[in-house]
């Protein structure tokens, strides 16, 4: 199990370092909510979580078939709500290196609805995922 040790270190900033590597992430609170903006912010690190989420689980998905994904890009956009402040939608792009048999693509697809973050997110987020193959 990975610990994380979180310190707020003033200014609307925290460091977490992820004790098992020693690795450290910084974030910021967003312009929009009385931060600087200058790393990023507690919600797009649960954007960019479910995008890397689903690269990964894809990744696993795919290697006994013999495929490799590797150079395929997530685009993240989050879109915010008020009252409450709250995530109201992830749009996530995915861009695949090279296109894939159909029966690639449908467990690629399906990998990515799947992945521990998309599972773990509130419904109340809308979630649009789309697949780009060349």
């Amino acid at each position: 199990m990975n610990t994380i040790e979180i310190t707020y270190d003033g200014n609307l900033r925290t460091s977490a370092q992820h004790l098992d590597s020693g690795e450290v992430i910084y974030t910021d609170a967003p312009k929009d909510n009385h931060g600087l903006g200058e790393s990023f912010s507690p919600t797009d690190l649960v954007c960019s979580s479910l995008a890397s989420c689903m690269l990964t689980i894809m990744a696993i998905a795919v290697e006994k078939h013999g495929v490799n994904i590797k150079g395929t890009r997530a685009k993240v956009k989050k879109i915010m709500k008020s009252n409450p402040r709250m995530i109201a939608q992830i749009d996530v792009v995915l861009e695949f290196p090279q296109d894939y048999e159909t029966k690639i693509k449908t467990i690629l697809e399906r990998a990515a609805l799947n992945c521990p973050v998309h599972k773990s997110l509130s419904n109340e987020i809308k979630k649009n995922l789309e697949f780009l193959y060349p």
